[in-house]
């Protein structure tokens, strides 16, 4: 399936959608999913963010057929779930998190396998072509457990894309694996979405998110507590830090009155402020006035592991 052949704004809808795991055993009824509202636009990196335990995977499960959903509707690529379930499941590529393939078969045997089971024609198959966008292909005809764990991950996202999904799904893509492997996901990553394919990307790396979605919607407790595009969502903290290298070196962090002030190992000087009700001249003038002078300053703003701990933990706390 082509990205380019259906015409339509949004990838990945989901409206009302609850899941209700029964009790079992000592286990008691779980609520994994509490009426989520979720749009996903066609042709962006959108991040979904939250602990562990928080519904990704579930929410995961459901677009990819595998969990029944309770209660709500899901449509993908213009499909709904339940009256076109297998269109749905074609338009989406699926990289899971676990490392989960035969490790007797060959990279190529293994793509190959993958495209019949999604009716892709031999004639059509692009298992050589992709193995070589992953820079797995001098690894064709290796059995895949004469294969590095980085080189396995990068065969999971090679099987994901036989059948040309125009939505690819990848869950912790780069867990465990080290920076310079974790650079070139980013880069294939990157490529992809220039190829107008649709990534949805569930990351414990904040860095990660950061850097590659334009959109992020972070879920806690079953429910999206927020859903904005990445600039905004870090813009939304209103919170920032003023750093202070003060001309004489101070044994102790002076009083500055409704600001509070932390003197760091380096000798600096770190003001927390909010924006909003305060501004950088008012700290200046409590530090003149407790006798601090200033060599240099400078800002640090939040960033997305800021506004993380905001709306789960400190939620939570």
């Amino acid at each position: 399936m082509d990205a380019t052949t259906v015409n339509t704004d949004i990838a990945i809808s989901a409206r009302g959608l609850k899941k209700v795991y029964a009790a079992s055993g000592k286990a008691p009824e779980k609520q994994a999913l509490k009426g989520i509202d979720l749009t996903i636009p066609t042709g962006s990196i959108f991040g979904l963010l939250g602990p562990n335990g928080a519904g990704k995977s579930t929410f995961i499960n459901i677009l990819a057929g595998l969990v029944t959903k309770t209660e709500g509707s899901v449509s993908v690529w213009g499909f709904d779930i339940d009256k076109n379930s297998r269109q749905a499941r074609a338009s989406l590529g699926v990289v899971p998190q676990e490392i989960n393939m035969d490790v007797f078969f060959t990279p190529q045997e293994a793509l190959e396998i993958q495209a019949g089971l999604y009716g892709v024609p031999k004639a059509k198959r692009r298992t050589m072509d992709i193995l070589k966008a992953l820079r797995l292909d001098d690894k064709a005809d290796a059995y895949v457990r004469q294969l590095s764990g980085g080189m396995k991950r990068r065969l999971l996202i090679a099987k994901a894309m036989v059948h040309a999904p125009p939505i690819l799904i990848l869950d912790e893509p780069t867990a465990g694996v080290d920076i310079e492997l974790r650079k070139e996901l980013w880069d294939y990553v990157r490529e992809l979405h220039a190829q107008g394919v649709t990534i949805v990307l569930t990351t414990h790396y904040l860095e990660e998110a950061q850097e590659l979605c334009e959109t992020i919607a972070i879920i806690h407790e079953g429910s999206v507590v927020a859903c904005e595009p990445t600039e905004t969502l870090i813009a939304s903290l209103d919170s920032k830090t003023l750093m202070i290298t003060p001309l004489v070196p101070l044994n102790v962090a002076p009083n500055l009155g409704e600001f509070s002030a932390e003197l760091k190992p380096d000798g600096r000087l770190a003001v927390p402020y909010e924006p909003s009700k305060a501004q950088v001249a008012t700290i200046l003038e409590r530090l003149s006035t407790a006798g601090v002078g200033v060599k240099d300053l400078s800002t640090v703003e939040s960033d997305l592991e800021d506004v993380f701990l905001e709306l789960t933990y400190r939620r939570s706390a």
